[in-house]
């Protein structure tokens, strides 16, 4: 069986799950990964690992020193939310051909906020042979790409409503932290309405969802609020006092006229009762879907991101929508 050589961009939490478990399978092998954090800049990655089969690899400062080295096919991403950063963090890359799958929630969708870069990226692709594309759990999945599964069923659809709520006390600091845990609510209300916090990609996938089912909206919305702690909360990094920021409530919706197509609603905060995936689709037949406890987010969004590769090696060059792609799915480890 011929190997996929990889390497990992970004050794955050998500990043360095992705490593691990990248490592123990035996269709990839792990040629390298870049931070250009100076703390792991240089280290080996048994010691950020704890995993013997990487011996002999370090953590390089950039795609260029990687490079130099033995270039990989496909690289993990897992290093920005923002679509104009993750693509000038990959050209090198992609100008050299070599293939990227990412977990930036703007590059679900990258035409909603930047179509020029789009375009552009999307010609480079196909013009070096590398294959790009985002993928994740939300965006990528629960929110946007399930939804349009279920669709395969349906002989109408008048409109899909998503709900999510998530427990964050379950889930990684940086995630806990990004939802405002602990903050005065008022400071991170602005925040919120500025677009400098909150949860990322929620207007991505209600603009992903309109392009594949051919819906042309008129506008698409989008509103947060923080969810304020009624009793003090406490998690492994946080101490939320009463009146403090708990997490988000927000939601997306995509407009034809005076319908509401689209809804996307999601509730992330610490504590958070009945976690739970939703999906409502109203045509005929009706479906109405429910996730009991919700996906996992940070273990689904490694997965998502490892099981993406065959699928996007298999694709041709070019920069691709998950709903480009084949059908999500895991395979045997042998198969």
């Amino acid at each position: 069986m011929k190997k996929v050589k990889v390497a990992q961009f970004g050794l955050g939490p998500i990043g360095l799950e992705s490593l691990k478990l990248a490592a123990t399978l035996p269709w990839i092998e792990v040629i390298g990964a870049v931070d250009k954090d100076p703390a792991k800049a240089g280290r080996p990655l048994t010691e950020l690992t704890g995993l013997g089969s990487l011996d002999g690899l370090c953590v390089s400062r950039d795609l260029e020193q990687l490079f130099r080295e033995t270039p990989p096919e496909v690289i993990l991403h897992t290093a920005s939310s923002s679509a104009a950063t993750s693509l000038a963090q990959m050209r090198p890359a992609l100008e050299l051909g070599v293939n990227v799958a990412s977990t930036c929630e703007e590059l679900i969708f990258p035409a909603h906020k930047s179509p020029k870069l789009a375009k552009e990226y999307d010609a480079l692709c196909r013009h070096t042979g590398a294959r790009l594309t985002a993928t994740g759990v939300n965006p990528g999945f629960v929110m946007d790409v399930l939804p349009l599964c279920l669709t395969g069923v349906s002989r109408t659809v008048d409109s899909i409503y998503v709900e999510r709520v998530v427990d964050a006390a379950t889930r990684r600091q940086p995630l806990q932290a990004k939802i405002g845990s602990g903050q005065d609510s008022e400071e991170f209300r602005a925040k919120l309405q500025t677009g400098a916090a909150g949860h990322a990609g929620l207007c991505e996938s209600v603009a992903l969802i309109a392009h594949a089912l051919g819906w042309a909206l008129d506008e698409i919305t989008e509103a947060g609020e923080p969810v304020v702690a009624q009793r003090e909360v406490r998690t492994k990094f946080f101490q939320v006092p009463p009146g403090r920021t708990t997490g988000i409530h927000q939601r997306a919706i995509g407009r034809r006229g005076d319908a509401e197509k689209i809804v996307l609603d999601i509730r992330m905060y610490l504590d958070a009762p009945e976690p739970h995936d939703r999906i409502l689709i109203r045509g005929q037949p009706p479906l109405d879907v429910l996730v009991s406890g919700g996906v996992a987010g940070d273990d689904a969004t490694v997965a998502a991101l490892i099981n993406t590769v065959p699928r996007l090696l298999a694709a041709p060059p070019g920069l691709h929508l998950p709903s480009d792609l084949a059908l999500p799915k895991w395979a045997a480890p042998n198969a």
